[in-house]
């Protein structure tokens, strides 16, 4: 199971960086010199919801099949509807876990994105919650 450890988030500073108005690359190489546009802030841009908003620090490698690794951060929007096919923290048992949620008339199924994990159906009698979903990962580049 993923653990995770919450932390509160005081949004008494904000941060604004420089921000660049044309898109990077990602094949042939674009000069980028002239579009340095206004600075962005990360808050606006990632937390439409401060009130609401928890970020979690990930433990295991349940997710990685999805791009949430050991040690990544997660922004966690509590104020969100659940849907189908959302990345959901879930507290099972008492637990904290990082899921796909998985719904259908029948069942509720919280489905991991690694293949040495089984799906966890949640049953009657078991103490099932959807604490908030997962609107961001954060998570440095392995170099």
């Amino acid at each position: 199971m993923l653990i995770c450890s919450v932390h509160a988030v005081s949004w008494a500073d904000s941060l604004c960086l420089p921000c660049l108005s044309a898109p990077v690359s990602a094949g042939f190489p674009s000069p980028a010199d002239d579009h340095l546009q206004n600075n962005l802030n990360l808050q606006d841009a990632l937390i439409p919801r401060p009130a609401a908003t928890f970020l979690m620090r990930v433990k295991g490698d349940s997710m990685e099949g999805c791009g949430i690794f050991s040690g990544d951060l997660l922004i966690v929007d509590r104020s969100l509807t659940p849907i189908d096919g959302a990345v959901v923290i879930a507290v099972l048992n008492g637990e904290f876990t990082v899921k796909q949620l998985r719904l259908s008339q029948k069942t509720i199924l919280l489905a991991a994105a690694n293949a040495d994990y089984t799906p966890i159906v949640v049953k009657a009698g078991m103490e099932f919650q959807v604490w908030g979903v997962v609107t961001y990962v954060v998570h440095g580049l392995q170099v």
